[in-house]
């Protein structure tokens, strides 16, 4: 019963935190959720969770290519998009094959390489 009403509550935290954020807040709660989602993978992994550990690594996939890629606006980004998209490509195959290989090396590499990214978006505000 407790766990219902605590999943509510993160669940009206987080409408209020999206519907109240900037543009740029809004890519910094994607950079979170992602992170949160690799994370959790590596946890699951541990815990040999299979499924846990699936549904988190395809969350981390579905924000990268939903959320983060679909912000780029490689028109008018020019090289930087550019280069941002090639790299959420990458870390989206790599969780991939992370996720076919029970593999916490590249877990890590994929948490490591969107946190640099994250940091970033962090000090721009």
């Amino acid at each position: 019963m407790y766990k219902v009403g605590s999943q509510a509550y993160q669940q009206v935290n987080l409408e209020t935190c999206v519907s109240q954020a900037s543009p740029h807040q809004l890519i910094v709660l994607l950079f979170d959720g992602a992170l949160n989602a690799i994370r959790l993978a590596g946890l699951y992994i541990q815990k040999g969770n299979i499924a846990g550990k699936g549904k988190a690594i395809s969350k981390a996939i579905n924000i990268i290519d939903n959320g983060l890629k679909s912000c780029l606006d490689l028109e008018q980004g020019g090289e930087i998009a550019e280069n941002l998209d090639r790299l959420y490509h990458y870390i989206s195959h790599q969780l991939i094959l992370a996720n076919l290989h029970n593999d916490q090396e590249k877990l890590q590499m994929c948490f490591d390489l969107l946190n640099n990214i994250a940091e970033s978006w962090r000090e721009i505000a």
